[in-house]
């Protein structure tokens, strides 16, 4: 697992937060107007045209291969491509991860973008949130390769308003083992438990706090 050191201040991060945030949320909203508009052809055409020449502005300084998984001297995480906390991902929800005494937790909203069965999250997703959850809960000291993650579906799971929370069982030398849940209003609709990893190479690295999208 590769990780790459930013040099940079903690006032420095949260500068590139505060200007990458609100694009990242413009196209996140674009993603859930293209789902649910109902306006003209010419419209969308003129839509589309307008967009292609902003992403062709966008690719005029690009990085090359993906963001990769970033940190400070501070050891402040900066997955900002990550699918799920990804600052600098409209497909991410994102989640902002809260570390608890008992774990994590996160408070969430999944709209347009992330259903399956009509008015419900795609059981994929919440696989995905699950496995970002239990992956952070157990990744306390460092990180963590999923070995295997089981979930159960108890309900469907609505769109809208959303709590996921997660914790570490059981740890047997780089063997962690955790649990969570997704739950709305009425209470918990699905549940999962992975076995987690720690990667040798990982054993005397840096701890990296890697709720941090």
């Amino acid at each position: 697992m590769e990780f790459i050191l930013e040099d940079i201040t903690e006032d420095e991060v949260a500068r590139r937060r505060g200007v990458y945030t609100p694009l990242t949320d413009s196209v996140r909203d674009l993603v859930d107007a293209v789902i649910r508009t109902e306006v003209g052809e010419d419209a969308l055409a003129d839509a589309q045209r307008r967009i292609a020449e902003i992403v062709a502005d966008l690719r005029t300084e690009q990085m090359d291969g993906p963001y990769g998984v970033r940190h400070t001297r501070e050891n402040t995480g900066m997955a900002w491509g990550n699918a799920v906390i990804g600052v600098r991902n409209a497909l991410a929800p994102p989640l902002d991860i809260e570390h608890v005494p008992d774990g994590v937790r996160s408070e969430f909203t999944l709209g347009a973008a992330y259903e399956g069965p009509p008015g419900q999250v795609h059981g994929g997703v919440c696989a995905m949130l699950l496995d970002h959850l239990l992956g952070n809960a157990a990744s306390y000291s460092s990180p963590c390769y999923t070995g295997t993650i089981t979930v159960r579906y108890l309900r469907p799971t609505p769109l809208g308003a959303l709590v996921a929370q997660a914790w570490v069982t059981e740890q047997n030398g780089r063997k962690r083992i955790a649990r969570g849940t997704i739950s709305d209003a009425e209470g918990v609709t699905c549940e999962a438990e992975g076995v987690f990893i720690v990667p040798r190479s990982a054993v005397d690295g840096p701890v990296v706090r890697w709720s941090e999208g």
